[in-house]
């Protein structure tokens, strides 16, 4: 008995037809359909899935393309920053050295507003005038013979030697009729020195205004030294 079996294999070749059709369609839509959404909560019935196998490939183009673009955006906008950022760190080395020497500008001006006046010649010789001890009388020192006329205090016979190089000097400055030579102004100057320095060491035994006295005394006999005889 024979069996006819073509219109069975016929039948059987559409139904595979059908099934790898339905298969390749899910191979291509469906991963390109979940991407673009089409396989969202609304399931089949809603979103954007491709129906096609060049509709799906357009789809994943777009994707794609739209995720090119939002890489080049994110690019744009971290070098925009970077360079916001580098223009921010020059503007903040700008500023701070135009602050450090504005800090040294006016430090400087500080310290020359606090600083003393520099005075001229001619100041510096009357302000030396002015601080000068007072010239002696000529009942202190005799401008002709050179005797001197000691205060009270300084006749005490502790400063005997004191004296006797004193007179010695102002009676030769005397007879000179003119200025010291420089050895005899340094002898003066070296002498006074001594003078007052002995005193000093006495301060205790004499009352403080004769003490004051003596001292003054001293100091214009020094600066007599200066200024010639007569």
């Amino acid at each position: 008995m024979k069996i006819r079996t073509w219109p069975l294999t016929l039948s059987l070749l559409k139904e595979h037809r059908f099934l790898c059709g339905i298969f390749c369609w899910i191979l291509l839509v469906l991963p390109v359909a979940a991407q673009m959404g089409g396989m969202g909560r609304r399931g089949w019935g809603g979103g954007n899935f491709a129906s096609t196998a060049q509709q799906g490939a357009d789809y994943g183009m777009a994707s794609m393309m739209k995720a090119q673009g939002y890489q080049n955006l994110q690019n744009s906008e971290a070098a925009k920053n970077l360079q916001s950022a580098q223009s921010q760190q020059i503007d903040n080395r700008k500023k701070w050295t135009e602050t450090y020497f504005d800090m040294r500008k006016t430090n400087r001006q500080a310290r020359a507003d606090e600083a003393p006046s520099r005075i001229s010649h001619e100041d510096a010789i009357r302000l030396a005038k002015s601080v000068a001890p007072p010239r002696l009388s000529s009942t202190q020192l005799d401008p002709v013979t050179g005797h001197i006329q000691y205060p009270l205090v300084l006749q005490d016979s502790i400063f005997t030697p004191y004296r006797s190089e004193l007179d010695s000097l102002f009676a030769g400055r005397a007879s000179s009729g003119s200025g010291l030579q420089l050895k005899d102004f340094q002898a003066i100057r070296k002498t006074v020195t001594k003078f007052m320095e002995v005193l000093k060491e006495h301060v205790k035994d004499y009352p403080s205004s004769e003490y004051g006295k003596a001292r003054v005394f001293l100091n214009s006999l020094s600066n007599e030294a200066n200024f010639p005889a007569g």
